[in-house]
């Protein structure tokens, strides 16, 4: 997120403002579960900064899955129904996620069902709690205002994807409040195709839209205390078809393809929960494993 006065040699901002794209009209939980929620989210982003060195000491799936795990309990904690729909949840291997931008849910969410290395503003590693905490997941930080800087970056995106992980991109640069949104900025697509690695578009989305957009000048407590005190809150990611890197020419192009996968109208249309396939593979397979 930048603020509305902020200039940035390659991150632009988006005209989102608290005021006007933040409001939460809808029905209200009250001060008192209001405040319960509250608690119980900030104990639990708490508790994994606390136990984050343990987890690093288990090996990549197990940590994987414990990530999952707390992200989905962050997002409960804040009176938020999650939703996961669309293709199958890919399995372990490279792969570069790029999603929309709406708000700072947008981490855990996206952590909960592809969990991967965060590449974030350097801004964020002066947050507190949510700062310390993203820095000991591996997050990769960047300086929007050093623009020499971003091919070292790239480099490292690259050399995360070659090895095998996931790296997580916001390419939009910025938050949006979901009622539109911004280009897909390209930098981020050339560590996959540097790597060969394809690229996992997911489409975010909050219903009411208010309570969740993060934009803007918007403190960090005044955006949880928003959501905490809205009732009704869901939010959604919908898996897309992956795009093979290998299939473009340049950047440019591939951030155009994802772009246009996360806006198409397919990614509206109604499907399949992973629950409810995870369900009906059940029954026609009850012996088979997925991954953790």
């Amino acid at each position: 997120m930048t603020t509305a006065g902020s200039v940035s040699p390659w991150l632009p901002t988006a005209p989102c403002v608290p005021g006007d794209c933040a409001r939460h009209v809808g029905p209200s939980a009250g001060p008192v579960l209001a405040a319960l929620r509250l608690t119980a989210g900030v104990t639990a982003v708490l508790a994994g900064v606390l136990l984050a060195p343990l987890a690093a000491l288990l090996p990549a799936r197990g940590r994987r899955a414990l990530v999952r795990r707390w992200c989905r309990l962050v997002i409960l904690a804040f009176g938020v129904r999650m939703e996961v729909t669309g293709a199958p949840v890919p399995a372990d291997g490279p792969l570069l996620v790029v999603a929309n931008h709406i708000s700072w849910l947008d981490i855990p969410l996206v952590a909960a069902v592809l969990p991967g290395r965060m590449l974030a503003k350097r801004e964020v590693r002066a947050w507190p709690v949510l700062g310390p905490l993203a820095a000991r997941g591996g997050t990769l930080f960047i300086d929007r205002d050093r623009l020499r800087a971003l091919p070292e970056t790239v480099r490292t995106m690259a050399g995360a994807l070659a090895g095998g992980g996931r790296v997580v991109v916001f390419p939009e640069g910025s938050t949006w409040c979901g009622r539109g949104g911004g280009a897909f900025r390209h930098a981020a697509f050339q560590a996959a195709i540097d790597a060969s690695a394809p690229v996992q578009p997911v489409r975010l989305e909050y219903r009411p839209v208010g309570p969740a957009a993060f934009v803007g000048d918007d403190p960090l407590a005044a955006s949880l205390w928003r959501i905490a005190s809205a009732r009704g809150v869901t939010a959604e990611i919908r898996i897309l078809d992956p795009i093979s890197s290998i299939q473009y020419p340049n950047r440019r192009e591939l951030a155009r393809a994802a772009q246009r996968a996360v806006a198409s109208d397919s990614a509206n249309r109604p499907s399949l929960s992973v629950h409810q396939r995870v369900s009906s593979r059940s029954a026609s397979a009850s012996s088979a494993r997925t991954p953790a």
